[in-house]
Order: C-alpha cells, then structure tokens, then sequence
C-alpha cells in the first residue's frame, strides 16, 4: 500500500523502525495530489510544493507528517484568502498559533484547502475557486464549510488536516466524507490567526482518518495562548492514554428532539445499529430531552451573521485584498464608491446574504428584537445541556440529518443548506466538544456519521467512546475508489 494511505502514528512506526524514510512519505503524497486532485478540488490552489521540504532535524510527534490547513487560517508569506475575491493575493504577515504547534511537533504543511467563502456554507460550493467534490462521489458535495479539509484527507492527498467549525463546519464535512472530525471545547484550541467568522462560535480542529490520530492531532494544537483572550489556561491531557479505557458504565444520553421525522431512514438506521454496538460493550444509553433544540438553527443564524457583519466590515478595498477600480479616490463621492464596488464585487451571493441579514438584526429598532433575544435563547440552549451532563457523562447524535447530496442540489434554497446543520449547530451555541466519526454506509455507497457531544473540556470521554466504537466497527478503514 502506498504510505498516502495510512495514518500518521502507522507512518511513525514505519519511520522509527527506518524501513521508510520522510521523502518516501512525501513522494508518496505528491503522487496522489498529482493523480486525484483534478477529480476532488480538495485544494484552495497549489500546495507549496516549492516550500515543501523534509525537515532533518524535526523531532516531535508529528516528525515529518504532511498536514493540510484551511484557507482561512493563517501562515506567514503563504496566500491565505478564505476562498474568497475581496481577500484575492493577501499573503498573512504571520503563524497563527495552531500553524506554530504544527511546525514545532514537527510537521509539514502541506497547502492550503477549499472551502465555502469565509466558511458560509454547508457545501463547499459558495468557494471563489470552484465547488469541491465528495471523493466517495464526484457528483456530491463533500460538506462544509471545510470540505476541502475532509476531502483531502478521505481521498488521502494529506495524511491529516485542520479546519474551523462554526455551527458544524468540521463535524458535517466528515460525516458526509467519511472522515473523523472534531470540534473541540470553546477555548482549548487558540483562535489567533484564525480569519474570523462568528468569534463567540469559531473553534479550529483536527481531520483525521483515524481517533487515534486524531487525538494525536488535538493534543498538538490545544493549549491555552494568550494572544487569544478567549483562550482558557487550562492544562492539556495526554488523550492517548484513555484510548484503551472500556467504556463499561459510560451513561449516555439520546436526545429525543435528535431523533424525529424528516431524518434520513438510512442515518436513523446506522445510529440504532451503533447504539447496539455500544451497549454490547458496556455503555448505558437513555432517552433525554433537550427542549429548546427546536430554536438553534434560529438562534444561530441571528449571532452568527450579526457577528459575521461586525467582522467583515474590515474588508473594505483599502487595507488589503481586492480593490474595485473606479471614481477618484480622493473625491468623497469617488471613496464611497469605491467601498460599495469592492464590496460587491468582492463577496460572493452568500457572504452577501449573511451581511445583510446580520446588519438587519443589530440595526436600531431590531437590536432587542432579535440578537437580544438570541443571546437569551442561547443561554437556555446551554442549560439544556448542563442539565443532561449531571447524569451523563456523553450525548449520542446522528451528525447530519442526510448522506452527502448533489452538487447544485440546495444551492438555490437557502433554508434547506442551513437546515443541514442542524444538529451539529446546539454544540457551538453551547461552546461543548463533539466528535463525528464514520458509522456505515448508504445502499449507493455514501459514508454516514454519528456525533458524540461531550462535557466542557469533556475530550477524553468522547475519544474514549469513540475509539471503542471504531475498533469494533469495519467504517474506518474503507476508502473510496477514485
């Protein structure tokens, strides 16, 4: 087997015993860009071929490991421009801090991927390049808005990657491409050099092919940084060592609300077909209500476009990015112009949508009407989940209500997009961690995910159940037949 297809802590292995070396490693990776990625478009452009080179001196955990990153998050002298026109050519000034704890374990990076516009969207379709495709089917969406993080890692052009999660954004991409993704608590993971989006919600995490990996992956990231004030000094555990615990006695909670009608017959399968699985081991399962379920995607959808307003009013043609050329620049009616042209024409039709309606909601006379009123509901959301978690240690999800769909399928109906988050959108109000890991397959062959939430800075109980789960279970170890 070629060694693009196998997990980072089987390519250590390899490397520690000398039976092969780093360039066999990244040969093996390039080889696969070379041959997959005009099928996949898993890539924002390029990978920095010409700056990839084998370290000799690296010596950490992730020791010679090519790793792809989003393309909103930043990497000193590379192009980072969130997939999007208004930030055409910037090149970031500096390392966000994850890049940092990469380049100090060891890794390399390895390009930047696709994703939706700023991470506004539930596709990766709204992407200034172009759609990215589900490797398991051409013709699917890989989800996102990090689909081009997912994607590269289940058609194994990287061995792992990172992307950001605002209300799903890792966690549905993996469940549609049959990947391990995780969303870690608010605060374990440091946001600086992170392009934000909606910075109350905004968390970055690892892709994986594997938990073990992505444990791995986790542990090199998390930490508190206090260039980030939303950071919490919090020490971070080995998550390695609780791979092996059973889960005997873990109670976990079913959210009734999680489990009604509309849902996919085939996901609601696969998750009573996992709940087996896992009482066969020793979990305790019960039903639970989480009452206020049923205003999130609401709730969500008032913060996050009132807060993505506030943070691109920064892209305005004159700092950085892309600048419309028209009217005299000195002239007050030629400047104001010039802010409405590059805005225009620099934000696609979604960013667009999310502007406005996020202005709409913190205009004079909406203001209490709505985010006021959001910001309450959002706190009921979190009491939800702070009343499940005195008796239960995880909560077990379906990650997304359907397999991947259509490319163009939901791109004319807005609603029907935003709805496909749905249950992935509760853990980021509740700034919780939650994992989404493969749990079968359509009849047409499309992977289907499950989601574990857990308690704040709950990580180890997640990657606890979750390794069990996937040792007992053939998902993981499937790929699709690019």
């Amino acid at each position: 087997m070629k060694l693009n297809f196998l997990t980072a802590h089987e390519l250590k292995n390899l490397l520690d015993s000398g039976r092969n070396t780093p360039t066999d490693i990244l040969n093996d990776v390039k080889i696969r860009y070379e041959e997959t990625e005009s099928k996949v478009r898993a890539f924002a452009r390029t990978p920095f071929f010409d700056q990839v080179k084998i370290r000799q001196d690296a010596d950490g955990p992730l020791a010679q490991i090519p790793v792809a990153i989003k393309d909103n998050i930043c990497s000193k002298g590379d192009l980072t421009e969130c997939s999007s026109r208004i930030l055409k050519g910037f090149r970031a000034p500096y390392d966000a801090t994850v890049v940092e704890k990469l380049k100090n374990s060891g890794a390399i990076i390895f390009g930047k991927t696709n994703m939706d516009e700023f991470a506004f969207g539930s596709s990766c379709e709204t992407s200034c390049f172009y759609p990215t495709r589900n490797p398991w089917d051409l013709d699917c969406v890989p989800g996102g808005s990090s689909g081009g993080s997912a994607a590269a890692v289940a058609a194994d052009e990287v061995i792992m990657s990172l992307g950001s999660d605002t209300g799903g954004s890792i966690r549905q991409p993996a469940s549609l491409c049959g990947v391990v993704g995780l969303k870690p608590t608010y605060g374990r993971v440091s946001r600086y050099g992170l392009i934000a989006f909606a910075s109350s919600l905004d968390q970055i995490g690892p892709f994986t092919k594997d938990i073990r990996d992505n444990a791995l992956l986790l542990k090199v990231i998390a930490g508190y940084d206090e260039r980030d004030s939303t950071s919490v000094p919090m020490p971070v555990p080995d998550y390695l060592k609780i791979l092996g615990k059973d889960v005997k006695g873990m109670r976990v909670a079913l959210p009734k609300e999680y489990f009604v009608e509309g849902m996919d017959l085939e996901v609601r399968a696969s998750l009573e077909e996992a709940k087996a699985r896992l009482e066969s081991l020793g979990a305790i399962f019960k039903e639970v209500s989480l009452p206020h379920t049923e205003y999130a995607v609401a709730v969500y959808y008032i913060i996050a476009t009132a807060e993505a307003s506030s943070n691109l009013a920064r892209f305005d043609g004159v700092q950085y990015g892309f600048r419309a050329q028209s009217g005299n620049d000195n002239d007050s009616k030629g400047l104001i112009s010039m802010y409405k042209e590059s805005r225009g024409q620099g934000f696609g039709a979604e960013a667009k949508r999310r502007i406005i309606l996020g202005t709409y909601v913190l205009s004079s006379g909406y203001y209490d009407a709505y985010y006021s009123r959001a910001l309450k509901v959002r706190t009921l959301v979190k009491q939800d989940f702070d009343k499940v978690f005195s008796d239960f240690d995880v909560i077990l999800t379906p990650t997304s209500p359907t397999p991947a769909f259509k490319i163009g399928e939901k791109m004319d109906d807005p609603l029907s997009m935003y709805l496909s988050d749905i249950y992935t959108i509760s853990v980021n109000l509740a700034g919780l961690p939650a994992i989404s890991l493969p749990c079968g397959f359509t009849k047409k062959g499309l992977p289907l995910g499950m989601q574990i939430i857990g308690k704040p800075f709950g990580e180890e109980d997640i990657y606890r159940l979750a390794f069990q789960y996937e040792q007992n279970t053939p998902w993981h170890k499937e790929k699709p037949k690019l």
